[in-house]
């Protein structure tokens, strides 16, 4: 801290003071700090934000800060009954000075979690003590960072009956690398909490952001960005952190692996001036990587776009970004969708429809000169259309509002330079046959007898035989054949007509995408059935 800032805050600590009644003490113009130990423990210190200033037979005097409570005040007095007690304001900095004091820290040797060489108990015991150690601050900062080197997409933090657990989702699974004690994992709440503003008591479940950055006390810097989602467990309040730590740079169509027909039909129908475009899957399925390259590629100096975002992932030039909180009570998405269509956007991005009011407002815009872009959780684009149709009811602008709804799961791409051939057993050929002939009209079949399949291998860099992600998809286009089944009664719409439907017209479904992949040497076919089912 520079000595103006110091300064600024010793004036403004010393102004709470007086207004307070209290005392004030600067503790920057004490050169010989004694410290006095014997009265309280370190975690006490930490937890009441009081340390010993002064002392001696018959007197003490505690430096407190203004988030020091009554309680404490009073608890310290009807402790030390044998002294007079007083107490003085000191600065945030002054206590953090006199804590570097009486509890110096300890010189951390950091090291990177490898789960290629490290799995298992060495790798979870490693890895904890050093957590053990350091601030909670330092805590997040180090699994970020982690985290951003290991290309994670999340960071669990789930509460057991004897500690808690850190969990990291590499390629779509759950890596276990480390445990604290509940005493620490309290300590990291806190600091988590005050970064993204919600709480640590909370009886419900919260969503917060954090964008700062971390000075480590080995004097590393790490910028954090991270989506926090919270709830109450049976254990404690359990946190999924989930890292914006994609380049805007890569999010483009070209860097999306569309094949030449589905890059087709995406162009054609984003350069329509309206209608709208659904990016369907579960969380952690890529829809917002999808939506920021549709975004990407939409963005031009003669199109006005505004995005409604819950919260603000990456920041566009040349794009109206607009930030919704709908768990604040303010304006949720449809409040600000129908504000935001008076401003005559040619392109607007509903980061998620959620609601009725929502749905049909979206709907609406597609058909009144707007490009609608959203995501929509559903199991598969069909079952997005029946889900839809459960929001807005049976209405004839249904079907003419929609224009495309792609669905997809992000699946592990096998490592090529592990990966074994072999031939799968009679059953599973069966079901890849069954699949096979699936395929709609003028679909290259694959001729299966000649067809190497392979599973993942192993070595000592990678043993877990993939290494980095790709999408399958399903493109379902609105056709003649699928309004029809959207104007029949609504209990006669399913979504295996719709389906069946959409693959007479064309569509390869997700698990047909994720054969013809594996079929192909990308992946295997038991990541492709672990993702589809």
């Amino acid at each position: 801290m520079s000595q103006d800032a110091r300064y600024d805050e010793e004036r403004a600590t010393e102004r709470r003071a007086g207004l307070l009644g209290l005392s004030y003490v600067d503790t920057s113009k004490i050169d010989n700090k004694i410290l006095y130990k014997s009265f309280l423990s370190i975690p006490e210190m930490y937890q009441q934000r009081v340390v010993p200033l002064a002392a001696d037979q018959s007197n003490i005097q505690f430096g407190i800060t203004t988030t020091t409570s009554q309680q404490t005040l009073d608890n310290l007095r009807s402790r030390f009954t044998d002294q007079r007690i007083s107490y003085a304001i000191i600065s945030v900095t002054g206590f953090n000075d006199y804590m570097k004091l009486y509890d110096p820290p300890t010189k951390i040797v950091y090291q990177d979690v490898n789960l290629a060489g490290g799995r298992g108990s060495s790798l979870i015991d490693r890895i904890s003590a050093i957590l053990d150690q350091v601030r909670p601050d330092d805590i997040l900062a180090y699994l970020v960072k982690q985290a951003y080197q290991l290309k994670a997409s999340d960071i669990h933090l789930e509460n057991g009956s004897h500690y808690a657990r850190i969990r990291i989702r590499v390629d779509g699974v759950l890596h276990f690398i480390a445990r604290l004690s509940f005493e620490k994992y309290h300590n990291l709440m806190g600091s988590i909490a005050s970064a993204s503003n919600i709480s640590v008591n909370a009886a419900e479940a919260q969503s917060g952001h954090i964008n700062k950055t971390y000075n480590m006390l080995n004097g590393e810097s790490v910028t954090v960005n991270l989506r926090v989602e919270t709830i109450p467990a049976a254990y404690g309040q359990d946190v999924v952190m989930r890292l914006f730590n994609i380049s805007l740079e890569l999010m483009k169509l070209d860097k999306l692996g569309l094949s030449v027909s589905e890059r087709k039909i995406v162009d054609d129908v984003i350069n329509h001036p309206s209608g709208m475009v659904l990016v369907v899957g579960p969380t952690g399925s890529g829809k917002t990587t999808t939506l920021y390259s549709l975004i990407n590629t939409l963005n031009t100096e003669e199109r006005k776009i505004i995005t409604l975002e819950d919260p603000i992932e990456y920041y566009i030039d040349g794009v109206v970004q607009i930030p919704v909180n709908s768990d604040e009570g303010t304006q949720g998405f449809a409040d600000k969708l129908k504000a935001i269509l008076r401003l005559d956007p040619n392109v607007v991005m509903v980061g998620e429809i959620r609601d009725q009011d929502t749905a049909r407002t979206a709907l609406q815009a597609a058909l009144t000169g707007q490009l609608v872009l959203s995501s929509f959780h559903a199991s598969s684009a069909a079952a997005a259309l029946t889900r839809l149709i459960d929001y807005v009811g049976i209405n004839p602008i249904f079907s003419s509002a929609i224009h495309l709804i792609m669905a997809q799961r992000l699946i592990r791409r096998l490592d090529d330079s592990t990966k074994i051939p072999y031939r799968p057993d009679d059953s599973l050929m069966a079901e890849i046959t069954k699949v096979i002939n699936s395929l709609p009209d003028g679909t290259n079949i694959p001729d299966l007898t000649s067809i190497t399949f392979y599973r993942p291998g192993k070595s000592d860099s990678n043993p877990f035989g993939y290494s980095g992600q790709l999408a399958i998809r399903e493109q379902l286009q609105m056709s003649e054949g699928v309004r029809k089944i959207l104007r029949l009664p609504q209990n006669d719409i399913t979504t295996v007509a719709i389906e069946a439907e959409a693959v007479n017209n064309g569509m390869l479904t997700m698990l047909q995408d994720g054969v013809l992949k594996a079929i192909s040497g990308i992946t295997s076919l038991e990541e492709v059935y672990r993702v589809v089912g």
